[in-house]
């Protein structure tokens, strides 16, 4: 079964690859103005281009060659593996994501956690005592998840950064630059798994086999870490691959906020330059982030609860 599960995802993962690729490829094609005094710009400032530069920089990279042959050269390349150098820095594009996958990964991971110390807590008290508990946490729940990702790092800046200068604003010199992003993702991802916890424990506490354990004299503890965990675990890990879109998404705000140089990061900066290459690749590395990360709750899951299908 879980050899159907990785065949089934790596399927996938080539058809996002093509998928995203090309759809990055048209809308960069698409975007208006002159591409090469936008790369020109990018590589001598806004001051120091002008139209020699910019028809340089086009004979250069042969930009007005034929949208489909240049379509074609980059999808062979990058069936080899070969994504190019960077239209601006002239760098390997890999070298560059390698580095901001670093950061993007190790801020992810430490936002998941942040976010499963916060809702399992909260969701477990929710389902155990109810009454006003439950709902002063529905109403913070729904505030902070209507609330943009971007307006709760301004606001973590605002207090932690600024009114009392506990962490640095911005960067990536050290721990201490992390606890901010890493805090306002986990914030955001509380907002709703912490209420599938609680539907998903209320559903546990209430079935036949937890009362029975219960009756039969099993203590609370023994019963929740017995006949609990592993009951309630499967769909709240099922939901952590649909947010795994809300991580995508988040991290692509969130970098560009707290000037975290990841790959969302590089990627706004990459648009604004017009930096072709590493847009897509930055484009098709976060799409194969995502089938891969998809591919282990799969697999946690299926270890899970064998019985069940494959959620996420």
């Amino acid at each position: 079964m879980i050899r159907q599960i990785i065949m089934r995802r790596l399927v996938q993962l080539v058809a996002v690859c093509w998928g995203v690729g090309t759809l990055t490829y048209l809308l960069v094609k698409a975007l208006p103005g002159d591409m090469a005094y936008r790369i020109a710009a990018s590589r001598y400032g806004a001051d120091g281009v002008d139209a020699t530069a910019a028809e340089l920089v086009r004979q250069e990279l042969d930009l007005d060659a034929g949208g489909f042959s240049a379509y074609a050269d980059w999808l062979l390349a990058l069936v080899k593996g070969d994504f190019g150098n960077s239209l601006v820095s002239g760098l390997p594009v890999i070298d560059s994501l390698a580095s901001m996958l670093g950061h993007s990964v190790l801020l992810a991971v430490v936002g998941l956690v942040v976010s499963a110390a916060i809702a399992f807590p909260v969701g477990l008290m929710c389902a155990a005592w109810g009454g006003l508990w439950d709902k002063c946490s529905l109403v913070i729940s729904t505030l902070v998840r209507a609330t943009p990702i971007f307006v709760l790092g301004v606001i973590s800046l605002i207090i932690f950064a600024l009114e009392l200068p506990w962490f640095p604003v911005a960067g990536a010199e050290s721990a201490q630059y992390l606890v901010l992003p890493a805090l306002t993702l986990g914030v955001s991802l509380a907002a709703v798994s912490n209420r599938i916890v609680c539907s998903s424990a209320r559903t546990v506490f209430a079935s036949p086999y937890y009362q029975f354990a219960r009756t039969k004299g099993l203590s609370a503890w023994r019963t929740f870490f017995r006949h609990g965990v592993r009951n309630l675990a499967v769909p709240v890990v099922a939901f952590m691959g649909i947010q795994l879109v809300t991580v995508v998404e988040g991290m692509v705000m969130i970098e560009s906020l707290f000037s975290w140089p990841g790959i969302g990061h590089g990627l706004a900066h990459a648009v604004f330059a017009r930096d072709i290459p590493i847009i897509q690749g930055a484009a098709l590395l976060m799409g194969a982030l995502f089938v891969v990360l998809n591919l282990v709750v799969d697999v946690l899951c299926y270890l899970l609860d064998p019985r069940g299908e494959v959620v996420a």
